[in-house]
Order: structure tokens, then C-alpha cells, then sequence
């Protein structure tokens, strides 16, 4: 069962949490548009679940030159790979058929857009550069807008440049440390041949600041004074992640946030903060 869970990446799933941005800043979480979102997030789990399996079948050879990613169950064998595409077969039709219900043409567009962008990451587009980083962020900001379309609330448009910035720091992050663990051994990942440590590094803090700075003004748009102390503990959040990535990390956002249990304290508490002020 641990096999087919790694499988699916469960762990991934925090990622598509983001589903419920627009509801929690429009102040509606606890009304009937949780249950849309909700349908939402299980949707984002199961094409996410999808992409992976795609995405392990494609690189399982170079992923058993990979020091890890060798333990993947297709990678080491312990899931053949037919069983695997049937697996990704009924979870993207789980998917597509939970969107459609959930958001009509508009969600199954969106859940479409979201596959065939990974799609085709993993068939190509991770080996062009900056390109792999873009849909890397592309990733956040369409699970935000999906969320949206679902529960037909819009969003503003200094949170969407602080969730577009802070992808493409956790994204330029990834590739960095995976410079810093590998070298010049790029195996298994072509694209690092063609980015830079210190290109990686400074456009990695370029964003960092910029994602804080654009929090601060949506921040600023509110009447309540409470939001602009939540500018601070986002800040210390920031740096916390920062002091991780540049440790004996790979870069990978989910792996990072699970391993610290400060970080996990720090997310949780500019949470509650946030959910004070909006509920309370």
C-alpha cells in the first residue's frame, strides 16, 4: 500500500490546498461554497496523482540513476507500469468528471489546462530553460484561479502577484539545490546544464522580495491596521524556508515544509493570524 501511496505522491496534495484561497479571503470557508472548493481540492489531487504517474513512466530511467528518486515504485520495479496507467487512467477520469460537476465547461477547462501544461512538462518542456520554471509556477497560480472559477469569487490582484512570485522563488529554489547536491552530474535533470548557481541565486531573492513587497500592498488595502503586522511574520516565514533551501535540502517545497516542524509552526500561526482578522 506504501508503494501505491508514493505512487500517487499523497504527500503532494498539500500543494492543492491553495483550491481554497479565494473562499478563505472572501470570507465564505464556512459556507456551502466549502463543499465546491472541497470537490475542487479532490479533483487537483487525483489529476496531480495523474501527471506523477506520467511523469515517473517517462523518467524512470534516468530516475534509477537518481540517489532517491531510484525508490520509486516504477522506478525500482515494485509497481509495473501497465498497472500504473490504468492507475492514471481512472484517476484522471475521477478528476475530469469531479471538475465537470463541480464547474461546469469553465472547471473542466481549467483541470484540462492544468494536465496538458504538466503533460507537457514532463514530455519536453522540463528540458527547456526558464520554460520548466514557468509551468512550475504556473502550477500554483492555476490551482488559485480554479479555486475561483469554482466558487465564482474573484481574487486581487496583488495576492495573485504575491502567489506568481512565490512560485517562481520556490521553482528557481528547486532547480538551484539541485545544482548545489548534483554538481556538474546532470544526468537526471537535463536542464541544469543550461542555468547557473548564481543565476538561480540572485533571481531566487529577486523574487523572494518582490512576492513580500506585493503582499504589503494588498495588506495595505485593507482598513483593518491588523493586516500589516501579518506582513512581518511572512517575512520571518520567508526566511525560515531561505535558511532550509540553503541547507542539505533538494529544494522541493513539500519536502522542505514537511521536514521542519518551526516552518510548519510558522505557516500555521500567519494562518491563524490571518484567519483572526477575517473571522473573528
Amino acid at each position: 500500500m506504501k508503494k501505491y501511496l508514493d505512487l500517487l505522491r499523497v504527500k503532494h496534495y498539500l500543494k492543492n490546498i491553495l483550491v481554497f484561497t479565494p473562499i478563505f479571503f472572501n470570507q465564505t470557508l464556512f459556507t456551502e461554497k466549502f463543499a465546491i472548493a472541497l470537490i475542487g481540492f479532490f479533483s487537483l489531487c487525483l489529476i496531480s496523482s495523474t501527471v506523477y504517474i506520467l511523469n515517473d513512466i517517462q523518467d524512470a530511467p534516468k530516475d534509477r540513476l537518481h540517489p532517491t528518486k531510484r525508490f520509486r515504485p516504477i522506478a525500482d520495479g515494485s509497481i509495473h507500469i501497465l498497472q500504473a496507467r490504468v492507475i492514471g487512467g481512472f484517476c484522471l477520469f475521477l478528476s475530469l468528471t469531479l471538475s465537470y460537476l463541480a464547474g461546469g465547461v469553465s472547471g473542466l477547462l481549467l483541470i484540462l489546462m492544468y494536465f496538458v501544461l504538466n503533460v507537457s512538462y514532463s514530455f519536453g518542456l522540463k528540458n527547456q530553460p526558464l520554460i520548466d520554471v514557468i509551468i512550475l509556477a504556473s502550477g500554483f497560480i492555476i490551482r488559485v484561479i480554479y479555486g475561483a472559477a469554482l466558487t465564482q469569487i474573484p481574487i486581487s490582484g496583488w495576492l495573485y502577484l504575491t502567489i506568481w512570485t512565490g512560485a517562481f522563488y520556490m521553482g528557481l529554489g528547486k532547480r538551484r539545490n539541485e545544482i548545489a547536491r548534483q554538481g556538474s552530474m546532470n544526468e537526471t535533470r537535463t536542464v541544469l546544464r543550461y542555468y547557473s548557481y548564481s543565476f538561480l541565486d540572485k533571481n531566487m531573492y529577486v523574487c523572494i522580495a518582490l512576492s513580500i513587497v506585493f503582499y504589503a500592498m494588498w495588506a495595505v488595502e485593507h482598513e483593518s491596521v491588523l493586516f500589516i503586522w501579518s506582513v512581518p511574520i511572512l517575512m520571518i516565514l520567508l526566511m525560515k524556508y531561505s535558511l532550509d533551501i540553503e541547507g542539505d535540502s533538494d529544494g522541493d517545497p513539500i519536502e522542505v515544509i514537511t521536514h521542519d516542524k518551526v516552518l510548519i509552526l510558522l505557516i500555521v500561526a500567519f494562518v491563524a493570524y490571518l484567519g483572526y482578522i477575517i473571522y473573528v
